[in-house]
């Protein structure tokens, strides 16, 4: 039976070893941590609208149920040629390997004085700390900011940024404490929110309209510093509270791996996912370069559907049938975009743009979505293509 290694226990390497397991193959994920993190949730336990440990799923239990081992350690080094990673705590030998680490994050100079809903999860616990600290107080400026990488626009996250500045506004009206609070959104990008399309992207205008959301667009971060954001023309956004959603870069485990890398630092590979030069290796979700339509992004949904592709590659190829799939073809935008009370659905691929506005029953639908995610996971209940 074929020793298959994936690095990463988020979406895709989860996915991947789920799919894997249901060939028959012989599957090991390394993990840095001992739960998968479900970032699409986090954006409500800020708010205390969910609790931590609901936002996470124990790798043990996963592994229990779909039979692959899991082992939580730290990746230090990858070696393809000697089909073997080095990582903190001991070293793996494989036949195939499957990288699914997620990206680096760009950092901006001072961003130690921001807190990021997309970063390590525990600082979701410190931004809502920090957000009670000033309920508490009755007043204060929160901004909310997307950082960019102008070498691969598909690594900037903007949804979640968005996302949680709704629900902080909507916390606050809750409160009756809104109109003591400055609420600001930043990006160095001049139309955040457009690869979405034109339709969301206006919407999004109406709402910072509506919800008196200050807007600070097309200015290129200079640097964080303890209470500001300083833009390139070194204005200044004061603020009580900083969320920065960094965007995407090269993992720090990629350097000096002799993996094929493109100019913003994600692994090269063809349409089946393999890495260029690699007969035996494979990148999935956030570590890959992604390719498709122009407003493509990297998201959650793209990611499991990279590690099904892959697997069933990975499958074809041992079974001497060839029959692989691409995944170009699948890329599109797909996102929930919830404000703690209602919610947007957004779809969008290379045909048609489709923006559904939902009043209370999306809030809701997104929360049952988060609850099914993981019981379907556990095998608690069957697994709807797509949903």
């Amino acid at each position: 039976m074929k020793k298959i290694l994936i690095l990463g226990g988020g979406f895709a390497g989860v996915e991947a070893a789920i799919r894997l397991r249901k060939y028959n193959f012989d599957v090991t994920l390394i993990s840095e941590r001992d739960f998968m993190y479900i970032y699409p949730l986090s954006i409500w336990i800020p708010t205390g609208a969910l609790d931590f440990k609901d936002a996470a799923l124990p790798l043990n239990k996963l592994s229990a149920v779909h039979k692959f081992n899991s082992i939580t350690d730290s990746a230090v080094k990858i070696s393809p040629k000697e089909k073997k990673v080095i990582c903190k705590n001991g070293s793996y030998g494989f036949d195939y390997l499957v990288i699914a680490v997620g990206a680096g994050k760009a950092k901006p100079e001072g961003i130690e004085n921001t807190y990021s809903i997309c970063g390590a999860p525990e600082e979701s616990l410190k931004i809502k700390e920090k957000l009670a600290e000033l309920v508490k107080t009755g007043k204060g400026k929160i901004a909310v900011g997307i950082g960019g990488n102008p070498k691969d626009p598909s690594a900037m996250r903007g949804g979640p940024a968005f996302e949680e500045l709704f629900n902080i506004d909507n916390l606050l009206r809750d409160k009756g404490l809104r109109h003591n609070f400055e609420l600001n959104i930043f990006a160095p990008m001049e139309t955040p929110g457009l690869r979405l399309g034109d339709k969301v992207y206006k919407l999004l205008n109406r709402f910072y309209e509506n919800l008196k959301i200050n807007k600070y667009f097309g200015k290129k971060i200079k640097r964080f510093e303890k209470g500001a954001v300083v833009f390139e023309d070194d204005s200044r956004l004061e603020s009580d509270l900083i969320i920065f959603v960094p965007a995407g870069s090269a993992h720090e485990i990629f350097a000096g791996s002799e993996l094929p890398l493109t100019e913003a630092g994600f692994i090269k590979t063809d349409d089946y996912l393999k890495v260029e030069g690699m007969e035996d290796i494979y990148a999935i979700g956030d570590s890959a370069s992604l390719d498709g339509p122009p407003f493509r992004g990297k998201q959650g949904h793209v990611a499991e559907m990279m590690a099904g592709i892959a697997a069933h590659n990975i499958n074809e190829k041992e079974a001497g049938t060839n029959n692989y799939k691409g995944y170009k073809e699948h890329v599109h935008i797909l996102c929930v975009m919830d404000n703690g009370k209602a919610a947007v659905y957004v779809k969008r691929d290379a045909n048609k743009e489709t923006v559904i506005v939902l009043p209370v029953i999306g809030h809701l639908l997104k929360r049952f979505w988060g609850w099914y995610y993981k019981n379907s996971k556990l095998n608690r209940f069957p697994r709807i293509p797509g949903f």
